[in-house]
């Protein structure tokens, strides 16, 4: 009994260490390496690309292809969906590197990996509304897009940052709307007419700011407040022209 659980603990050892010669990286010479992973990514190969470029970045820190390398890492954990490594690798190649030729490209890489953290599978397979999910991610996309269009004007990620601030303006707006409509059917109307009101100053040209005055409307008839009411009423009405 006791031999064959030697033996068997044998074979278990020698088919991890199979395991991990198989799934090693290749000790080649920096550029045929840096090939390969070039042809994963080009393959979307992500999950292998990283493996490449991660020994890459691990074997020749100060190499020729250091700096690619690391870019390379921040799109290939994007596209792999390893948001965290990609922040990560972005926060790294920055410090390092602040006045890099390409650090529009890492700026905006930074706002489509925040936008991304928001983004769910399911969600977007089954048309859900996200409205009320944490907005943290929403909010760091949107600094991040504002900072290029402001730092690099001429980029040209900067038409593509512009549709995307809209985009995220209108889903911080409706996280504010469900907030505003959270608190009316609380009955905290008071609660509910400043969300209102901060979507309306903040987020004025969004559907979520015409739909707060709904809200508002309500909230004011609740306390009874006349002449809110009929200053809402006008503003309801003049957006309905617009």
């Amino acid at each position: 009994m006791k031999r064959q659980y030697l033996l068997g603990l044998v074979s278990l050892l020698f088919l991890a260490g199979c395991a991990d010669n198989k799934d090693a990286v290749p000790d080649i010479p920096p550029s045929d390496l840096y090939t390969q992973a070039q042809q994963n990514l080009q393959a979307g190969s992500w999950a292998e690309s990283i493996k490449k470029l991660e020994a890459l970045d691990s074997r020749y820190p100060f190499g020729p292809y250091s700096d690619q390398v690391q870019l390379d890492l921040i799109y290939a954990y994007y596209k792999n969906g390893d948001y965290a490594l990609a922040l990560a690798s972005i926060e790294r190649f920055s410090r390092l590197n602040p006045t890099h030729e390409r650090s529009d490209w890492v700026l905006y890489m930074r706002g489509l990996t925040h936008m991304a953290q928001d983004s769910n599978f399911m969600h977007s397979l089954f048309n859900m509304d996200r409205s009320d999910r944490d907005p943290e991610p929403v909010k760091a996309a949107f600094v991040d897009f504002k900072r290029l269009l402001e730092r690099y004007p001429d980029s040209l990620y900067a038409a593509d940052s512009k549709a995307r601030l809209m985009s995220l303006k209108n889903r911080l707006a409706e996280y504010d709307l469900a907030s505003a409509d959270f608190y009316l059917r609380r009955e905290a109307w008071i609660a509910a007419i400043n969300r209102s009101q901060e979507i309306q100053k903040t987020y004025p040209d969004t559907v979520a700011a015409r739909k707060s005055l709904d809200i508002q409307l309500e909230a004011y008839k609740e306390l009874g407040l006349e002449d809110a009411i009929k200053r809402t009423e006008e503003l309801i009405k003049l957006n309905e022209e617009d």
